[in-house]
C-alpha cells in the first residue's frame, strides 16, 4: 500500500471513529434512562480511544495534529448523524438509538477487517483488527442495552 493510499486509509478510519464519537456524545445528551446514557458516554470515550490508536500507528507526520482533528465539528451530512436527528425529533427514543448504534457498528467492525486485508504492515493491520474486534464487543454492549431497554 502506498504511503498516500495508508494515509487515506488512516483518515478515514479517524473519521469514522469521530463520527461515532460524536453520534454518542450527542445520543448521551438526549438520554433519560440512565443506563443508555452511561453506554453512549463510555462508546464514546472508546471511540476517541480507537481514533487515536489508528492516529498513533501512522508512521509519518503529515496528519494534522490529533486534537484538531477531533476537536473538529461533527459530520452532520452524514447518515448516521441525519438517522439520529431523525431519532431526536420528538421525544428521543433510547431503544431506537441503541438499534442505530448497533446498525452502524456492524457496519464499522465489517468495514475495518476488510481495510485489514488491504493493509500490508502487520502493526498497523492489527490496529485495525483489534479495533475490529473492540468494535464487536461494542455490539455485544448495545445488544445487551438494547434488550435491557425494549423488553425482549
Amino acid at each position: 500500500m502506498s504511503k498516500q493510499s495508508l494515509r487515506t486509509a488512516i483518515l478515514e478510519a479517524i473519521r469514522a471513529e469521530k463520527l461515532a464519537m460524536d453520534f454518542y456524545l450527542a445520543a448521551a445528551a438526549h438520554a433519560c434512562n440512565q443506563r443508555p446514557k452511561l453506554t453512549f458516554k463510555l462508546l464514546a470515550r472508546e471511540e476517541r480511544e480507537h481514533a487515536r490508536a489508528f492516529y498513533d500507528s501512522y508512521p509519518h507526520d503529515d496528519l494534522d495534529p490529533f486534537e484538531d482533528l477531533m476537536g473538529s465539528p461533527p459530520d452532520t451530512s452524514a447518515e448516521w448523524w441525519q438517522e439520529l436527528n431523525e431519532v431526536m425529533s420528538g421525544r428521543f427514543d433510547e431503544a431506537e438509538a441503541l438499534k442505530l448504534s448497533l446498525a452502524h457498528e456492524k457496519m464499522l467492525e465489517s468495514d475495518l477487517r476488510e481495510t485489514a486485508k488491504t493493509i500490508e504492515d502487520p502493526e498497523i493491520r492489527l490496529v485495525y483488527l483489534k479495533n475490529a474486534e473492540l468494535t464487536h464487543q461494542h455490539q455485544l454492549l448495545i445488544e445487551n442495552d438494547y434488550q435491557a431497554i425494549a423488553g425482549e
